[in-house]
């Protein structure tokens, strides 16, 4: 039987990078527990010091397929190359043709680098097409 898991990002900024994905991703922000208006509330009511509400924030899938991405807070900035990285999806595989396909990423980039993303370079080698890009704290991830 698979597991359930949940990516983890390490960031200064958890509620804006948790926004910049759950955008790019087509995901929403976790609603507080049921009973609970605000995670406000349900901090509190667990024991949470007010200072310590805005150290996460988390994203998940409106569908319920994919899994959740916690973002948290660390006080160290990111000093090295992933070595774990997102590849974001948005031409459908190789059943396409690679002009659409390179089509669907171009305009995904465009959408992203939007939002705050910066496009690093472009990888194009036989079938494939992908663009590397880094949200708005560095992290790398690629759009293919």
């Amino acid at each position: 039987m698979a597991l359930k898991f949940q990516v983890t990002f390490d960031c200064a900024g958890p509620d804006a990078l948790a926004r910049f994905w759950a955008e790019a991703l087509g995901y929403e922000l976790q609603d507080p527990p049921e009973g609970f208006d605000t995670w406000g509330a349900y901090l509190a009511s667990v024991g949470v010091p007010e200072d310590e509400w805005d150290t996460g924030s988390s994203i998940v899938d409106p569908e319920g397929v994919g899994a959740r991405i916690y973002f948290q807070q660390v006080p160290e900035g990111k000093s090295a190359k992933n070595r774990l990285h997102l590849d974001v999806d948005v031409s459908r595989g190789r059943a396409a043709p690679l002009e659409e396909r390179r089509a669907s990423v171009d305009e995904a980039v465009v959408r992203l680098a939007a939002l705050g993303a910066t496009k690093l370079y472009e990888a194009s080698l036989d079938d494939h097409y992908a663009v590397t890009m880094q949200d708005p704290e560095g992290n790398e991830f690629c759009v293919r």
